[in-house]
């Protein structure tokens, strides 16, 4: 079975929706199973319907209003870099309100359920062998994934917005008496997970370069360090689930491709630029394409 896997990175689906076009519309790809976390989530539905030019017309035009109610950061831009600073007034609502996160992000549940239909999902359901996304349960201090076949159409939509909840910046989501946030804080990169559901091949795309090149601003204020923190975090996440996933590749003789950003694409993936998101979509997809070059000059030789 093939399966494609996404990892989580917020705004820079955008890239991995490009590598995916490539994968599935010009190298023609056919995939059983589809694993995503976080933003890998919100791409595997329409993906596993085969309709990228729906994952493409989403993700170029997203915004910070489709995503959060309550917006905890203030964005600042100096040299073409992007800087985060804490947006008091939504703080301090929230702590009015005794919530226990700097922000919310309803707004998010709605957009997903406008552009995903209860028709698609039956469709998704029934055509494809599954689609899994991945969230952390705090309450039990464990990761879990959640399968399409296993859950109505509005708990799928639930655990996919789960899956995108970057706590403590967005909605702490309380489903099954237990509390929920992004799949990220235990599997950014669910390649395992996808062997262990009898993947033979796997195409993943990590949102993350395989080397830092560029040299990270730290925050000036503790509400932006606490941001750096948190993506430095994800980044160990994410090299400890690519590793393992490698060898369990290794063991089970998996055929492993990997589709890595090229450079360090932003400071905050949860900033949504629209003009930085259609470039990252071209660059997925023409990095897709020089790696099947390479691969067929290889083959050449």
């Amino acid at each position: 079975m093939r399966a494609l896997v996404i990892s989580g990175g917020g705004s820079k689906g955008a890239y991995a929706g490009g590598v995916a076009q490539h994968l599935i519309q010009e190298q023609g790809k056919k995939y059983d199973l589809f694993l995503g976390t976080s933003t890998g989530s919100l791409l595997l539905p329409h993906l596993a319907l085969g309709d990228v030019d729906k994952v493409y017309e989403l993700y170029t035009n997203v915004n910070q209003k489709k995503i959060f109610n309550i917006n905890p950061f203030i964005i600042r831009r100096k040299d073409n870099r992007e800087f985060v600073s804490i947006n008091f007034f939504s703080s301090l609502v929230q702590f009015i309100k005794r919530k226990r996160t700097f922000g919310e992000s309803k707004n998010l549940r709605k957009t997903i359920q406008r552009n995903f239909s209860e028709a698609e999902f039956l469709m998704a359901q029934q055509n494809v062998k599954d689609v899994v996304v991945t969230v952390s349960n705090l309450t039990k201090n464990r990761t879990e994934y959640k399968s399409i076949k296993e859950y109505s159409y509005k708990d799928f939509l639930d655990w996919i917005w789960i899956s995108c909840n970057y706590v403590p910046f967005m909605s702490l989501v309380t489903k099954d008496d237990c509390e929920y946030a992004d799949g990220g804080f235990g599997c950014m990169v669910p390649i395992r997970e996808a062997i262990k559901r009898g993947a033979t091949t796997i195409d993943a795309i990590i949102l993350e370069s395989e080397a830092m090149k560029q040299n990270k601003i730290l925050g000036k204020n503790p509400f932006s360090l606490m941001v750096n923190l948190f993506s430095y975090m994800l980044d160990q996440v994410e090299r400890h689930d690519t590793v393992v996933g490698k060898l369990a590749a290794t063991h089970k003789d998996v055929t492993l491709n990997l589709y890595y950003t090229p450079s360090r694409l932003t400071e905050n993936s949860l900033v949504f630029n629209k003009k930085l998101m259609t470039s990252w979509w071209k660059q997925g997809f023409e990095h897709a394409a020089e790696k099947m070059r390479n691969a067929d000059d290889n083959k050449l030789k």
